[in-house]
Formats: structure tokens, C-alpha cells, sequence
């Protein structure tokens, strides 16, 4: 995650709320006024575990997301703060750098896309988006020190956690910093407890290395490719099926309710990728796919 302008670099990083289990919060972004006063006290947090942090510029939406909108590739979130932030006036408490915030509007609407999927919603973790921007140097060594720190140590204060409940007007049970890679290292680990560790290989390069050419060719599982930055999943009939996946199976309602799963395992991945926003298509030619 290099620089999103020509002569300035940026840390990309969230602030992660894990919700109580009554429901996501009934506002989807509180107000520019809120979001600013949020913003100063993760200012000041942050700045507790990096010095020199308050030398640089700190930007926040002050709207949740699902974790999956915030981990797509070219970071679109992340992209579009920096876009609002090279636009905006001043908003500074120190002098020596800038505090920008963004929020809703006065009838509570905040313009695309800082605006969350309403078909993502309900998850007990949504994350807001900060930006930390100034010279290459600087990003440099504050990024060591928040990669290092921000996993151990990434609580948000008291008062902040105070001021963000409520603000979004839900109950946070905890609220803490992430870097996008610790982001990216939390969610492969609640993906592997979900059982999708065979397609995070695909996920992470299509986050990180969209032009790589990757498969998941590992029976039982889909076969799945990426490439060009879309993932292209296999669709097989059923005798093609037999072939690869049940040699030697001989029961008929067997094949069908194996096949049904493997067909619900294909949905499941393509799901996960497309709440990603990554590309998905489907290859009726099982033997190109083999051969390429």
C-alpha cells in the first residue's frame, strides 16, 4: 500500500468496533462536527504510540463499514479519503498539520462511496477509515512504529471509546487501531475459522498483487483462478464432475448430495470475493481451465 499521490505517502489504518450483540448501530455516520471531535481524540491516541505522529496529516470518515469494503482491491475507501482530503480546507487543531474530517450531512447523508452496502450490514465488527499522509520518510518510520505497536497496544482510550458509542448511538464493547495489515491479518485468521482457508491465498493477491496469476487447484475444493485481477471459479457438469471429484463413486444420491455441497462451496467462495469486490466469473471450459 504505496503512495496514492505523486508526492506524498500514506499509512492506510481503521478504527476497528467490535458492537455489542443488540445490533449494528441505527446511524451509518454521525455528523462532520462529531466526526472531527472523534478524530482529535484518535489524534491523540495514536500519537501516545508514535511520536511525531502529530507532524503529519490525520484523516477520518466518520462512517462504518464492513470489513470486506474496507479490504478491496486498491483500497477504494482509503483512495477516496485521500481524493476528499487533497480537496479540503484546513480543519487543523495544530499548526503544524492537518485534521480532516469527514461526516453527514444535515439530513444525515454522507456522498458516495463513503457510503456502507446496506447488504453488508449486521456483521458485530465495522471498521472507519483513517489516513495518515505526509512525506515518504516520515510514512516510512511512523508505519514501523504502528505495524510494531497498534496490534498489541491499539486500544482506543476510554474517552474515545466513550465519545465514538456515543456518537453512533450503539454500544461498543471494544474499540481498537488497525493498520490495513493488521486488518488483513485478523480477517485471514477468522476466515480460517470459518473454513475458508483454501481461498485466502486467492483473496490476499488479488489485495496485494492483483497482477499475479494464482489457482486453487485442490480437490475437493473449486477450482478457482485468478487472473487480471478477476477470479474465474470452474463450473464443471456432472460427469466432469465424477470424474474429478468421485472417481469410483457408484451411489447416485451420494454423487448428488456431494455435488450439491461442492456447488454450495462454489457460491460460498464466490460470495467472499465478490463482498471483496473482487471480479468473479464463471469458466464452462473445465479442460482449458486444467491446461492453462
Amino acid at each position: 500500500m504505496g503512495a496514492m499521490s505523486a508526492s506524498e505517502s500514506h499509512l492506510p489504518g481503521v478504527i476497528a468496533l467490535e458492537l455489542s450483540p443488540e445490533g449494528a448501530p441505527p446511524r451509518a455516520a454521525i455528523d462532520t462536527a462529531s466526526a472531527a471531535r472523534l478524530l482529535e481524540h484518535l489524534a491523540n491516541d495514536l500519537a501516545l504510540l508514535a511520536p511525531g505522529l502529530d507532524k503529519l496529516d490525520l484523516t477520518l470518515a466518520g462512517a462504518h463499514f464492513d470489513v470486506a469494503e474496507a479490504l478491496r482491491p486498491g483500497w477504494p475507501l482509503h483512495r477516496r479519503l485521500d481524493e476528499l482530503r487533497a480537496r479540503a480546507p484546513g480543519q487543523s487543531t495544530r499548526s503544524d498539520a492537518r485534521l480532516i474530517a469527514f461526516g453527514a450531512d444535515a439530513n444525515g447523508d454522507i456522498p458516495p462511496p463513503l457510503q456502507s452496502d446496506p447488504a453488508l450490514a449486521g456483521a458485530s465488527l465495522r471498521v472507519l477509515p483513517f489516513l495518515v499522509s505526509g512525506d515518504e520518510a516520515a510514512i516510512a518510520a511512523i508505519g514501523d512504529v504502528l505495524e510494531t505497536e497498534l496490534l498489541d497496544r491499539g486500544m482506543a482510550s476510554a474517552a474515545t471509546a466513550l465519545l465514538a458509542q456515543e456518537a453512533f448511538a450503539t454500544r461498543i464493547e471494544h474499540m481498537r487501531y488497525l493498520t490495513v495489515h493488521d486488518l488483513l491479518a485478523m480477517t485471514s485468521m477468522q476466515y480460517g475459522h470459518m473454513g475458508l482457508d483454501p481461498l485466502w491465498p486467492i483473496l490476499e493477491a488479488a489485495l496485494l498483487a492483483p497482477g499475479e496469476d494464482v489457482m486453487l487447484d485442490a480437490p475437493p475444493e473449486p477450482l478457482l483462478r485468478l487472473h487480471d485481477g478477476e477470479v474465474s471459479i470452474t463450473l464443471f457438469s456432472p460427469q466432469e464432475w465424477g470424474r474429478r471429484y468421485a472417481a469410483g463413486e457408484q451411489d447416485h444420491d451420494r454423487l448428488q448430495r456431494h455435488m450439491s455441497q461442492f456447488e454450495a462451496r462454489q457460491r460460498q467462495f464466490a460470495a467472499v470475493l465478490e463482498a471483496h469486490g473482487i471480479p468473479v466469473v464463471y469458466d464452462y471450459l473445465p479442460g482449458a481451465a486444467l491446461a492453462s
